[in-house]
């Protein structure tokens, strides 16, 4: 697979849309978690509406990327202002 290919399907697989908010570098970075955070949501939702996730291990991997975004969240003090 050439380099230009695969860089083209990661983009697609792993997009991540631009930064509209008040810039800094705190706000930027927890962006960047908030979508990481969005898009493992997501494919948590898929596998365990396509029968492939308990609901349990489900519940358990959703309460585990919570605790991290809202651990990213207090690291960077967003929110207290």
């Amino acid at each position: 697979m050439a380099k230009a290919e695969l860089s083209n399907k990661n983009s697609f697989i792993y997009a991540q849309s631009r930064y509209h908010g008040k810039f800094t570098p705190e706000h930027l970075a927890f962006n960047a978690n908030l979508q990481e955070f969005a898009q493992k949501l997501a494919y948590i939702s898929a596998l365990h509406t396509g029968g492939k996730l308990s609901s349990e291990k489900a519940y358990e991997q959703v309460a585990s990327l919570w605790q991290k975004i809202e651990q990213s969240k207090r690291a960077m003090n967003i929110g207290s202002k």
